[in-house]
């Protein structure tokens, strides 16, 4: 067994009071070979910027700025994120999803997205059937 010790002893990473961190399954479950390195950018920037349940309101013109991309390259970075089934979006709110097989991937990728839907596909969900 490798015995593995801190480089800077003094600066070993807690999670921090605001809450914020990435999941090593990101890595391990190869979610991260689904995305552009912009969809991977944007991804670590809401994972910084959530909340405790992964909500963010930051606007797409901050988002944007802070990370050096035009609209159209941030809209398709965020397709990306929500085809990976890693985040939802509904206008203005992000929320990054849990990992684990019961987040919302199996939600329909409308309701991902934040269009509305049927109240068929709500019943359908409901009743435990795919949207």
């Amino acid at each position: 067994m490798i015995c593995k010790y801190p480089i800077c002893p003094d600066r070993i990473r807690t999670i921090p009071e605001q809450f914020s961190w990435v999941d090593h399954r990101l890595v391990r479950d190869r979610h991260i070979e689904l995305l552009s390195h912009e969809a991977a950018a944007f991804y670590l920037f809401l994972v910084t910027v959530t909340d405790c349940q992964g909500l963010s309101y930051y606007s797409d013109a901050s988002v944007g700025r802070r990370l050096g991309m035009d609209e159209p390259s941030l809209a398709k970075a965020r397709e990306g994120l929500l085809r990976a089934g890693l985040v939802a979006f509904r206008k203005p709110l992000y929320q990054v999803l849990a990992l684990d097989p019961a987040s919302c991937r199996n939600e329909a990728p409308a309701r991902m997205s934040g269009q509305p839907s049927s109240l068929k596909e709500i019943f359908r969900h409901l009743a435990g059937g795919t949207p």
